[in-house]
């Protein structure tokens, strides 16, 4: 899928306004695509495209709306053509114990990273079908083993992996290639504050070696676009989480381990300063569904 190959086709990424969304529409356009932004934050999504060298459009849209996604994948098509490559990208995080989390909140994390991606395959398929081409569905290692304080997400994301991987499957007769992103901590705004708040910073501290280590959101989108290049039906963002597959049964028994040594020490006031929509896309989204919601603010160091 060289640019100069396959000059002019056209990408699709959700939640491209910032972060991994906005540095992988960046590395395909490079590579000569022309490129879909599809998000919640107009102004910013339109700041990205004018960043790119290609032919770009931006698309505000909730991706919870089939709708409005089905109206968005008809302006792609009559604006720049079918596309070849969908990057199902979206997602928001919360932060808080279960039981104390606001339940349209718990709700909507799930309905943006798991309906949001199922709403967005739907949308772009038949375009896929049309241009035999590849899906990227971005995951997480929260798929690998369930974190306390993080349950919305970390469902979300298992969640997201198994609908890949069955719509690989059913998708392989048309020729669409669909692939699985994991990626580990990034560089976004979703950690941000990651060393004051104490659920992000307990779950990186006990992970060893390079488990800890934060990559750039560009270096991600680097790795991603390599997988799009491929096909690849897995990308790991870093190369080396690839060896953890074999041992991903032991891994919660792990985290439960950890999880009664670290936040057994963590107060009720201080979980529930903490409890929250993560970063500045998630705010975004809780905003815009409507009145104010809860929003984690890590505390200062």
């Amino acid at each position: 899928m060289a640019a100069e190959r396959h000059p002019g086709r056209v990408a699709v990424v959700t939640g491209a306004a910032r972060g991994v969304g906005a540095a992988t529409a960046r590395r395909l356009a490079e590579r000569g695509l022309r490129v879909a932004l599809i998000g919640r934050e107009l102004a910013t999504l339109e700041a990205v495209a004018r960043s790119l060298p290609t032919e770009s459009c931006s698309l505000e849209v909730d991706v919870t709306d089939e709708a409005a996604l089905r109206g968005a994948a008809n302006s792609v098509t009559e604006r720049m053509g079918p596309a070849s490559v969908v990057v199902a990208n979206a997602g928001i995080a919360a932060a808080g114990p279960f039981a104390t989390t606001e339940a349209a909140l718990w709700d909507r994390v799930i309905a943006v990273n798991l309906t949001g991606s199922a709403a967005t395959a739907r949308a772009f398929l038949p375009q896929l079908v049309r241009t035999r081409g590849y899906l990227l569905q971005v995951a997480s290692t929260a798929a690998f083993g369930s974190a306390p304080l993080m349950s919305a997400y970390c469902a979300s994301k298992a969640g997201v992996e198994s609908y890949a991987q069955a719509l690989r499957s059913e998708m392989e007769p048309e020729g669409v290639g669909v692939g699985i992103a994991y990626l580990h901590w990034t560089g976004t705004g979703m950690i941000e504050g990651i060393e004051a708040h104490p659920v992000l910073r307990e779950l990186r501290a006990h992970q060893p070696g390079p488990g800890g280590r934060v990559h750039s959101a560009e270096q991600v989108a680097a790795w991603l676009v390599r997988g799009i290049e491929r096909r690849a039906p897995a990308v790991y963002a870093p190369w080396w989480l690839r060896l953890v597959q074999p041992v991903r049964p032991l891994l919660p028994m792990l985290v439960s381990h950890l999880a009664r040594r670290s936040f057994g020490r963590m107060s009720a006031e201080e979980l529930r300063r903490t409890t929250g929509v993560l970063g500045p896309g998630g705010r975004a989204d809780w905003k815009a569904r409507g009145p104010g919601g809860p929003v984690a603010r890590p505390p200062q160091s």
